[in-house]
């Protein structure tokens, strides 16, 4: 067993290359970004965030993000939480059904975003049976909108959100329940009070997933939504690849990540209040 110094030198090492790849291809390119959003001709200046802040366009592409973003996790936390409950608790194939839930992070999300535009499409199966049932006359536009990118959405990362809450609810024990069951309090009471608080942490965890991929994703909103459906992600491509203007895309980059950074903080916040065992 190592022990003093040789356990200390031993620890450092062993942490080192994944300290250096971090810093390398994470940390420096990161510190770039920001250095070259405050510095664009090496002197100090906020005006590439005063003229994203003032930008009437950029309030509405950063409104519809942070929207979307939320609904999606919100559908993603009210689909995936009975799954995960269901999984953990009463699912007799539990190794099948975990395999269909992690199943569809095998396929590109080109491909998911491709068969969604296939089904959303006005000769889709959505809107053939919309027809044949009478609820419209005609075919709906369900493609290149909001409505389009929140479903592409929620299936793209709602088995993120699935599996964090079955790792969670897989280490509650049984016996609690249980236990609350013979004290009197009915089944629904002893998920409210037991179940829930204990898999707070599971379900800011995929909140925080399911967040920020959200915010970041590029080929869903690209393929399901429209020009005037922009999100950030597909701003900074635009910035960047069309405007040839890297100092603003790095901005709206900067914007992004302090976004993500400032609504997982408020998501673990959240958990506390919920849970002061969460950590």
């Amino acid at each position: 067993m190592l022990k003093g110094g040789m356990g200390k030198r031993a620890w450092l090492l062993l942490i080192l290359p994944g300290m250096l790849f971090v810093t390398v291809f994470m940390l420096i390119p990161l510190f770039s970004i920001v250095i070259s959003t405050f510095f664009p001709e090496d002197a100090f200046t906020l005006n590439n965030y005063g003229k994203l802040l003032e930008s009437v366009y950029f309030q509405q592409v950063f409104g519809r993000s942070v929207r979307l973003s939320l609904l999606s996790t919100l559908l993603c936390a009210l689909l995936g939480f009975p799954c995960a409950y269901y999984i953990s608790r009463y699912s007799k194939h539990k190794g099948v059904m975990m395999a269909l839930a992690v199943f569809p992070l095998f396929t590109s999300p080109v491909i998911r975003s491709f068969s969604w535009m296939v089904i959303l499409g006005r000769k889709g199966i959505v809107n053939q049976f919309l027809v044949n049932v009478g609820l419209f006359n005609r075919p709906q536009s369900l493609l290149y909108n909001e409505f389009s990118m929140t479903v592409g959405f929620v299936q793209l990362f709602l088995p993120q959100m699935i599996l964090s809450l079955l790792g969670v609810m897989d280490s509650i024990p049984e016996d609690l329940t249980e236990a609350a069951g013979s004290l009197g309090a009915p089944r629904f009471v002893a998920f409210l009070r037991i179940i829930f608080p204990l898999s707070v942490s599971g379900l800011v965890t995929g909140a925080v997933l399911v967040f920020t991929g959200c915010m970041t994703a590029y080929t869903t909103p690209q393929l399901l939504g429209a020009t005037d459906t922009q999100v950030l992600s597909t701003m900074v491509y635009q910035y960047a690849m069309s405007l040839r203007d890297w100092v603003q895309a790095s901005a709206v980059a900067m914007v992004m990540i302090v976004v993500t950074m400032l609504v997982s903080g408020v998501f673990n916040h959240l958990s506390k209040k919920i849970n002061p065992l969460a950590t």
